[in-house]
């Protein structure tokens, strides 16, 4: 007994048990529905509470929470960057300003009650984090206060943050009298026709205008929108065309494109065959992955492969989402590349992009440290705001870093991107190291906090989690005119709910709840950081 004891004193061992069971309670699943990783802070906080019960001075380095919080928000940045500012003028305004209401609205809230019932403005920061699940802003408000009431309060309104936004989302329907069934159709009829899908078809040359002419001559990309990945002459092998083969009637060419692209080419060119172009030597037509540097941020143009390489590229892939090729489209690190060239030119195309999944997988940890480093240098940045000197500190400046970095992807010479299982790699560790001290600090002052504050605090964190989603549904439905599941979506995002997302999609089979959340995800994140610190400067 007295060697546990003492181990219970040894701050590595209580850091890795706390972890190891934080992990084992969050797996438990109720129903389907587990706290994750956030369970951690559960356990520390009873962990601290045994400790301050028999009177046990206990506290883990502080180097560990900082370390923690630098790696865990720096890993957000690189997560939210590379959609953060595409999701404005891609998604447009209409679901932005649905995430910013449900943030805001949860921000007044808390401030309001603060004000009108006298509670701490940072256990109401808690509160608001743990209503928001959001741990990045928990982060942030500990950071700005310094004080163990944030955690408190993220402790108390998280459990109701989870279980009150799934509850919401699966009784929305009804209580809105919503078909989600409808709602799925008209999603899909607006999507197909803003976002329509890149499909391929053979046409046969039959246009005598065309006959005798070069692709180049043709002008087939600009006229047409659409890319011509193979053709195969009369009693000859396929090839991959340059933009000097010249087309004769009755080649076969596959066409690759929009439906749109695809009507216009058949006017240009011919009539769709149901001929096959059988595969040959001649030529190879594959995925490529991009790792190599040198290439990334290049457009297309720039790479100029129907010159270099007798080379198409007639397809990309980025996010499990295909995108038609266009020749100002710039190459990201990590796309997937469809092309289709000359057989010979395969070693070349191959060295050109790099092509190697490993390299894209591995880490270096020069970025990490540096893009860290930056993010604290822009943290310490004073702004002068009149007679008051604005500083960002060390969550706002690395989150802001990290962004910054992750949305240039390549900068300075250096590859920003982390792949995507390495950024959860250090996410997770970094919440880890994070949530332990903070949940040991909390639960040293919880039984104090709740003994001022009253069970009532439990009251208070489920108006913040329920207020936000109402006026949220109401502006987007009967104001905004917005599709429901579009509505769920960007309400999950705001709310930075991962289970809430879970459950809306077992409702439907339409992703617009998908592209609704990922579209105001990385905003919902900063916007909550933001109110935050501002409460815990209050």
């Amino acid at each position: 007994m007295e060697f546990f004891s003492e181990l219970l004193t040894k701050d590595y061992f209580v850091l890795f048990l706390v972890i190891g069971l934080g992990i084992a309670l969050g797996n438990i699943k109720i129903k389907g529905i587990n706290f994750d990783t956030s369970a951690v802070i559960f356990v520390a906080i009873f962990f601290g509470y045994l400790y301050n019960l028999y009177g046990i001075d206990f506290s883990i380095p502080p180097i560990i929470q900082s370390v923690g919080l630098v790696l865990f928000i720096y890993t957000i940045g690189m997560q939210a960057g590379p959609s953060f500012f595409s999701s404005f003028k891609e998604q447009g305004v209409q679901l932005i300003i649905l995430a910013g209401i449900t943030v805001i609205t949860g921000g007044v809230t808390a401030i309001s009650i603060s004000y009108i019932y006298d509670v701490d403005m940072n256990m109401m920061s808690g509160l608001l984090t743990g209503a928001l699940t959001s741990t990045p802003g928990l982060a942030a408000s500990i950071e700005a206060s310094q004080s163990p009431l944030a955690s408190i309060g993220y402790g108390i309104a998280y459990p109701f943050g989870v279980l009150g936004v799934i509850l919401f989302v699966k009784l929305g329907p009804t209580l809105f009298r919503i078909n989600l069934k409808d709602e799925e159709k008209k999603f899909d009829a607006k999507s197909n026709s803003n976002t329509p899908l890149v499909i391929n078809k053979n046409l046969i040359i039959s246009n005598e205008n065309a006959n005798g002419k070069t692709i180049n001559e043709l002008r087939i990309r600009f006229m047409t929108k659409a890319n011509i990945s193979r053709i195969m002459k009369p009693n000859q092998a396929p090839i991959s065309p340059t933009k000097d083969t010249v087309l004769e009637t009755g080649d076969i060419i596959k066409a690759v494109g929009t439906e749109n692209a695809l009507k216009r080419i058949e006017i240009l060119l011919g009539k769709i065959t149901d001929i096959e172009i059988p595969r040959s030597g001649t030529f190879d037509v594959k995925w490529y992955v991009v790792s190599n540097d040198s290439v990334v941020n290049k457009t297309i143009r720039e790479l100029n492969l129907f010159v270099n390489y007798s080379a198409t590229i007639t397809r990309i892939r980025r996010a499990s989402i295909d995108l038609a090729p266009h020749p100002t489209t710039k190459i990201k690190y990590g796309d997937k590349i469809f092309v289709s060239c000359s057989k010979g030119n395969v070693p070349a195309i191959t060295q050109l992009f790099g092509n190697s999944l490993k390299r894209v997988g591995q880490t270096s940890f020069l970025p990490v440290a540096f893009g860290i480093v930056i993010g604290i240098l822009v943290g310490s940045l004073a702004i002068p705001l009149g007679n008051i000197a604005l500083k960002l500190g060390l969550t706002g400046g690395v989150l802001l870093a990290s962004i910054f970095l992750s949305w240039k992807g390549k900068f300075g010479g250096v590859i920003w991107n982390l792949s995507g299982p390495a950024n959860q790699i250090l996410r997770q560790f970094g919440l880890l190291l994070f949530l332990t001290p903070v949940g040991l600090k909390a639960g040293q002052s919880l039984i104090s906090a709740i003994e001022k504050h009253g069970f009532i605090l439990f009251f208070y964190g489920a108006l913040i989690t329920l207020i936000p989603m109402i006026i949220t549904v109401i502006v987007g439905r009967f104001l905004l005119k917005i599709n429901f599941l579009s509505i769920l979506g960007a309400l999950t995002g705001g709310m930075t709910s991962t289970p809430g997302l879970s459950a809306t999609d077992s409702m439907t089979e339409s992703d617009a709840p998908q592209v609704a959340y990922a579209a105001v995800y990385p905003f919902s994140l900063v916007l909550i950081i933001a109110i935050a610190e501002i409460m815990a400067m209050l």
